[in-house]
């Protein structure tokens, strides 16, 4: 029996996808499960060697997924995409589907992993490092409408940071300069993230990543409130414990895995 992991990302997503799928890859690895890597696009393959995934195959959709997965074979989803592919391949093969959304149920017999209440991130994130004073804006890995831009008034009320997303368009960057102290390259992401003080993101994944680092999280959902951030700001971090990675151990156990 083999396993692949089919992940839906592009230019006019996000990542967050991607970023929890390598968690479970790696939670898998570490009890001896070889998973392969299937994804629609070739930067997020770039983007998954450098979180330590260094093999995948590029698809177009998820209709293509078929030409690599036999029957009998796992398959975890990870995607919006259906065209009444779940229905058939839940017929095919063993599959799995990864969810957020607290509501979601199984809709043709296929397995659903819920992590709208265990949420899945890398170790990295829970290796806790010193902080600096900095607040880190993390709007998305896209902002294909140029959102930031658009919000520039809001920006010249704080004293942020900003890390860019690794769909942004080229030449971005200089657009967005005058609206922060310090820019940071999307290979900067980890760092930023776990050595910040402040994370604000609209990103929930990178929410879930920062807190899970120790970071103080402001998570505005394209809320571009000053007053509500500001609110934000001056508030005492309140301690909270977040379940992570349970996620893990319930694929485990729905493989019927002994380790």
């Amino acid at each position: 029996m083999k396993i692949y992991y089919y992940i839906q990302t592009g230019h006019k997503k996000n990542l967050d996808r991607l970023k929890r799928g390598i968690a479970l890859i790696k939670g898998l690895k570490e009890n001896n499960l070889e998973v392969e890597l299937i994804l629609n696009d070739f930067r997020a393959g770039l983007v998954a060697k450098e979180f330590g995934i260094n093999s995948n195959v590029t698809v177009e959709t998820i209709m293509d997924v078929d030409v690599l997965v036999n029957r009998g074979d796992t398959l975890i989803i990870d995607t919006d995409e259906d065209k009444n592919r779940i229905e058939i391949y839940s017929k095919e093969y063993n599959l799995f589907r990864i969810t957020d959304d607290i509501n979601d149920v199984s809709r043709y017999g296929e397995k659903v992993i819920n992590i709208a209440q265990s949420p899945l991130v890398d170790t990295y994130y829970l290796e806790k490092k010193e902080k600096v004073e900095r607040i880190a804006f993390f709007y998305s890995d896209s902002d294909s409408t140029k959102e930031i831009l658009k919000q520039s008034e809001f920006f010249k009320e704080f004293n942020f940071d900003l890390i860019l997303g690794n769909y942004f368009y080229l030449g971005y960057e200089d657009e967005l300069a005058p609206l922060f102290n310090n820019i940071y390259e999307p290979e900067d992401y980890i760092d930023i993230i776990t050595s910040s003080k402040t994370i604000v993101t609209s990103s929930r994944q990178s929410a879930i990543e920062a807190k899970a680092s120790g970071a103080k999280v402001i998570y505005i959902n394209n809320d571009f409130d000053i007053d509500k951030i500001k609110k934000e700001l001056n508030k005492t971090q309140e301690k909270q414990d977040i379940e992570l990675n349970k996620a893990v151990n319930i694929l485990l156990s729905k493989l019927n895995y002994k380790s």
